[in-house]
């Protein structure tokens, strides 16, 4: 039998996450966009929950086109507030139309987000061997680094934790477990 991160098997979403995206590495900005939106909008839920209204975020957040989300104004603001096919949090909804703002300034200092995230590992992927999913943390160092940063250039919603996960969903940190088939 093959072995597979725990967390994969609880759902067939979370096992299709798993499989074709979480710790593989994409270039894409409207990517990298749209799973730090997913990491803000899950904070205190759970992964699933997110995963299952993922394509109501997409039509809402326009294809996760951070120069478009960054438009919204009131109009917008309240459409998603009323939109049930997203996590409604007006907080989170804030937060996911600045982190656009900061989103299109360090793609302007950096040349895009990519350079500006793999900046903090010289461009190289952490992969991590744990035998077991109990010993994968919840932050490191480096999230704890990034989030002082991303905070500094006038991101909401980044604390260590997001960050951690956010990194691992978009490839600069492999956490899958030591065997894992998706490793």
């Amino acid at each position: 039998m093959e072995k597979v991160c725990p967390w994969a098997l609880k759902t067939k979403e979370l096992k299709k996450y798993h499989d074709e995206e979480w710790g593989k590495i994409s270039t894409s900005e409207n990517y990298l966009f749209e799973m730090l939106v997913l990491e803000s909008a899950q904070a205190g839920l759970n992964w699933d929950t997110i995963l299952k209204k993922r394509e109501g975020y997409r039509k809402s957040y326009k294809g996760f086109d951070p120069s478009k989300v960054a438009k919204f104004g009131e109009v917008e603001y309240n459409r998603l507030v009323s939109d049930k096919s997203i996590i409604r949090n007006k907080r989170k909804i804030e937060s996911s139309i600045n982190n656009a703002k900061a989103f299109l300034k360090v793609q302007e200092e950096f040349g895009s987000f990519y350079n500006y995230i793999w900046s903090f590992t010289d461009g190289k992927q952490i992969v991590n061997e744990f035998e077991r999913e109990d010993e994968i943390p919840a932050e490191s160092e480096l999230s704890r680094c990034i989030s002082k940063d991303m905070k500094k250039r006038g991101f909401t919603f980044v604390g260590p934790i997001i960050i951690y996960s956010y990194l691992q969903a978009i490839g600069v940190i492999d956490d899958h477990i030591k065997g894992c088939v998706s490793k």
